[in-house]
């Protein structure tokens, strides 16, 4: 179904993404573990990824400023950020956001948004 670039600082998570996501009939194409290694992977890509699932709260530069800085040189990507912060959805959705997933969240809904992000362009935009 869709590549996929997981952006988290937590090695287990993104795991647990690399083990999960197949599931779903998706691909992990790459991970990176903090914004500034996510914006420079993601520049570096010759075949840009269907979606990239964006922790909030990393080291170095968070999600929010690394998911700003990947839509400034790739308009059409799409990010889903994911945080267990509900307080900086606006915040991500005004960067330019295509989601935002609040932790915990089922695996269920996490494929359902991604499905939902990958064919319309943009995720249930509400908590």
């Amino acid at each position: 179904m869709g590549q996929i670039f997981v952006v988290d600082d937590e090695v287990f998570i993104q795991e647990l993404y690399q083990s999960m996501l197949p599931v779903g009939g998706h691909v992990v194409i790459d991970t990176a573990s903090n914004g500034q290694e996510a914006v420079d992977k993601f520049t570096a890509f010759r075949c840009k990824p269907d979606l990239t699932l964006m922790d909030h709260r990393m080291p170095i530069m968070n999600g929010l400023e690394a998911t700003g800085e990947i839509l400034e040189r790739e308009p059409g990507a799409r990010v889903l950020v994911i945080s267990a912060d509900a307080t900086v959805q606006p915040q991500c959705l005004a960067c330019g956001a295509a989601g935002f997933l609040e932790k915990p969240f089922s695996m269920d809904l996490l494929f359902s948004s991604i499905d939902i992000t990958m064919r319309n362009g943009t995720a249930n935009r509400t908590p």
